[in-house]
């Protein structure tokens, strides 16, 4: 059986529902497939920098967003050898605004600002392809359904079905993964509003308060070959993430001690190379790419997410008014979102890839580039959080 809609976004992410309610702020109805039952928050939070904030200030929903978490106002880098915290290097956040969400009230908030019935839950994607006679996309659903639209938006992230059709290169493997998690204090934690990166070796802990009594951590270092057992177990995490944490202050073994076991996530990572973003296809009739399906990048200045929201902005201001146009107008507005996010894409993804390849790179020639390259080029470690993605 076929059935119509106007707008069809891939994935019920963050990226997805804050395209879906971009849209719905310009009047545009749109549907978003989910592939899940249920909407999930992959991940626990997610950092929040100033560009991201703006971007949701244009979708209407920052100022419901801030009651959920305090700011921040610095980033300190602290080493640690032999049990002894070294020297910390403070960088000040200045007025920009730097937040961390929980990703389930981000979701929810984005879910509740939508109309009804625009997700469709248990909905997955087998394929897409151009109908020969009018170019539109048509979606093949796992259920044996079609759906034909006049636009799809591909926001199912790093294995992306949409992307399939795109011919792209694929995303790469990093040598580093990720654990992430909530820790609780019943009777608050006291730490400083602030980001503290501990580090040690390869090993990168991180931690930042969300609220009085709830606190977000996250371990970078990299991936070994039991890690695919790990990833599957909550508890392994725990214990694994402890294990890589010799050497730490005892305070923040505690914490990992403490964490909520439901609220662990485990991850490789994965990434589309600088240089792709520079020459890959992201438009193909009118079905396009957003968000990690688009730019997947690595965690190590957590812009992903504030990126992917400002994809929804300039995406629903590029097509907005020109869905009763013709499909070459809708092509040409899809064109023009792809020229807008292109060289910003890439700048944070090569930002991201030179901070990877500072602290993860295989050889130490590699790492002494990386750190030569960061110096010339992003010279501001906070440039990347003055964009503005423009008005909705």
């Amino acid at each position: 059986m076929g059935h119509e809609a106007d707008v069809v976004i891939v994935g019920g992410g963050i990226c997805g529902l804050a395209t879906a309610l971009a849209l719905h702020r310009k009047g545009i109805k749109s549907v978003v497939l989910e592939r899940s039952d249920t909407l999930r928050a992959t991940g626990a939070a997610i950092i929040v920098h100033a560009n991201g904030w703006r971007a949701l200030d244009q979708l209407g929903v920052a100022s419901v967003l801030r009651q959920t978490a305090y700011p921040l106002h610095s980033v300190q880098f602290i080493p640690v050898h032999d049990d002894n915290i070294g020297k910390r290097k403070v960088k000040p956040y200045g007025e920009e605004e730097l937040r961390c969400l929980k990703r389930t009230d981000l979701i929810k908030v984005f879910a509740d600002n939508l109309a009804p019935n625009t997700v469709r839950l248990g909905c997955q994607v087998e394929s897409i392809k151009l109908d020969p006679i009018t170019s539109f996309p048509v979606l093949q659903l796992h259920d044996g359904s079609t759906l034909k639209a006049k636009v799809v938006i591909g926001c199912d992230g790093v294995n992306s079905v949409i992307a399939n059709m795109f011919e792209l290169h694929p995303t790469r493997v990093s040598p580093a993964c990720v654990a992430r998690g909530f820790t609780n204090y019943p009777d608050c934690h006291g730490f400083e509003k602030g980001v503290l990166i501990f580090r040690h070796d390869n090993v990168q802990l991180g931690r930042m308060p969300i609220t009085d009594k709830l606190a977000y951590w996250f371990l970078v270092r990299e991936w070994t070959s039991q890690d695919s057992v790990v990833s599957r177990d909550q508890a392994l995490i725990r214990e694994s993430t402890m294990q890589s944490l010799k050497g730490f202050p005892t305070d923040a073994l505690e914490m990992i001690k403490r964490s909520d076991l439901d609220s662990l996530r485990f991850t490789g990572l994965k990434y589309r190379a600088p240089w792709d973003l520079l020459r890959g296809q992201f438009r193909k009739g009118t079905v396009a790419l957003a968000g990690d399906a688009m730019h997947a990048m690595c965690p190590f200045i957590a812009q992903g997410g504030s990126a992917s929201l400002e994809d929804s902005v300039v995406l629903a201001r590029c097509i907005s008014g020109k869905m009763c146009k013709s499909r070459v107008d809708i092509e040409e507005a899809l064109d023009q979102y792809v020229k807008e996010r292109r060289m910003r894409v890439f700048c944070l993804s090569f930002e991201t890839y030179l901070v990877g390849m500072m602290n993860y790179g295989r050889f130490a020639l590699a790492r002494v580039l990386g750190i030569i390259l960061l110096a010339i080029l992003f010279r501001d470690s906070f440039g990347h959080t003055h964009f503005h993605c423009g008005q909705l």
